[in-house]
């Protein structure tokens, strides 16, 4: 048998680190050694939830099977592993001082058999080190942080290379950050996002709700959205009532109008904002508003949306988050053709010249509204294998294939934009991974402030939004 124990304090609640720590899955946030986690039994943890965990373990990935067995709230939680050759019982206990802060204690018996028997003395310092790393990771993950994030000299010089840039894309990427934490709470704020039947905005919503969000999934489909949110419930438990679902066609001007002002309605204080939904199309079409289908639902779209939501916006200042993507870098902002009328249409160029847009007119928002107490940042997820790529990119989703993140990895970003007590002193920012970057490193693509006004006054022009009073 090898016996593990350690010990770690935080200037956390005992009720906080309970309340992170009964959904074990949690542990892919902290622990270096976890590669992947999930929650299998759906709804609240209680005792007998199962998680499937896999760990990076002798070279290579192995999956482990957790079970709650004991639970004590904001006292105490028990499990047990087990593994091909390998079991444990694990115990985690909080004890919380006079001051707020509240000591951890991890306790773990690890059991080998078969081959694994053998070696059982020469892996008791792997195992310990092992320990130590992940509840130091613990600690660390329920250390709150104020500070913004900056970007660092290597990863500058990689993005101006663009080329050096690109692995950091994938999954690679994801799994180099330091912090991938997410344990500030969310309760009491109210969180709206478009696109959330599947993908990246289905896992942004399943996260914010777990960190006690109430939740708008916005789709264009009635029985998606249903699944949907039967799935973000399944993974996040709590009150099912907290999240809700609201239909709209984005491509639709007045459904999207329509679909704020039931918001505004419905939520006269909305927290976060994240205008995920975007498509990518092969032919050129427009919507029934004379918008080509890419601008109209990348960026005619959050412009309406974020513009009608304003006053729930200004009252919460709120936090606004624009996904955009890696493939506007090699684009720039033409305005005298957004509806790329006046050259052969490309679908790719038509999605990343949308997304271009998306980004100067987050910067545009952040000096407009910036006073009134709205934070706006756009953000890239990554390489992301979403139902939408694999649709409208099948070559790329099979060349890049398993190097590709998932959708939470991808989600990753946005929540921390939404939740976090940092990224609320970020303004106009362009994140990948946490980091602010660059939003152009190609000649003539940079947009500047005076285009990005020309740009917001074509869009409330041929939208027909009128001004805001706030800003």
């Amino acid at each position: 048998m090898i016996r593990l124990h350690e010990t770690v304090r935080v200037a956390r609640s005992a009720a906080d680190c309970y309340r992170y720590l009964v959904d074990f899955s949690t542990c892919e946030q902290w622990d270096p050694g976890v590669y992947r986690a999930r929650k299998l039994t759906p709804g609240t943890p209680r005792i007998g939830s199962e998680f499937e965990v896999t760990v990076r373990m002798f070279g290579r990935r192995t999956t482990l099977s957790y079970a709650t067995t004991e639970l004590a709230e904001n006292a105490h939680i028990a499990l047990e592993m087990r593994g091909s050759g390998i079991s444990s019982v694990e115990t985690i206990r909080f004890e919380e001082n006079t001051a707020g802060e509240t000591t951890i204690d991890y306790r773990a018996d690890f059991s080998l058999s078969g081959a694994l028997r053998a070696s059982e003395i020469a892996m008791k310092p792997v195992f310990k080190r092992m320990g130590r790393k992940a509840v130091a990771g613990l600690g660390e993950a329920l250390t709150i942080r104020t500070e913004a994030p900056s970007q660092g000299w290597v990863s500058y010089a990689a993005d101006r290379s663009m080329l050096l840039a690109a692995p950091g894309f994938t999954e690679r990427g994801y799994l180099a950050l330091d912090d991938k934490a997410h344990s500030e709470f969310m309760d009491e704020r109210v969180a709206v996002i478009t696109g959330a039947t599947s993908g990246i905005g289905e896992a942004i919503a399943a996260e914010y709700a777990r960190l006690g969000a109430s939740v708008v999934l916005v789709g264009r489909d009635t029985d998606k959205l249903a699944a949907s949110r039967q799935r973000v419930h399944d993974f996040a438990g709590g009150d099912i009532e907290r999240i809700h679902t609201q239909q709209a066609d984005l491509l639709d001007v007045a459904a999207t109008r329509s679909l704020g002002e039931r918001l505004v309605e419905q939520f006269p204080e909305i927290d976060v904002l994240v205008n995920n939904a975007g498509a990518l199309f092969h032919e050129h079409a427009l919507s029934d508003d004379g918008f080509e289908r890419s601008l109209a639902i990348n960026l005619v779209a959050p412009f309406v949306l974020t513009e009608t939501l304003m006053p729930a916006l200004t009252a919460a200042e709120a936090r606004v988050v624009n996904m955009s993507s890696g493939g506007m870098y090699l684009q720039p902002l033409v305005l005298n053709d957004l509806n790329f009328e006046n050259e052969s249409f490309s679908g790719n160029k038509a999605y990343a010249r949308a997304k271009r847009g998306l980004v100067a007119l987050t910067r545009h928002w952040a000096r407009r509204y910036g006073e009134a107490g709205v934070n706006f940042n756009a953000m890239h997820p990554g390489w992301v294998a979403t139902p939408g790529v694999t649709e409208s990119l099948p070559g790329f989703d099979k060349v890049m294939g398993r190097l590709l993140r998932d959708a939470r990895m991808g989600a990753d970003t946005a929540v921390w934009l939404g939740s976090s007590r940092a990224a609320r002193h970020c303004q106009g920012e362009f994140f990948l991974d946490r980091t602010p970057h660059p939003t152009a490193v190609l000649p003539n693509t940079q947009v500047r402030p005076s285009d990005a006004q020309t740009l917001y006054g074509w869009l409330r022009n041929e939208t027909g939004i009128e001004v805001n009073g706030v800003g």
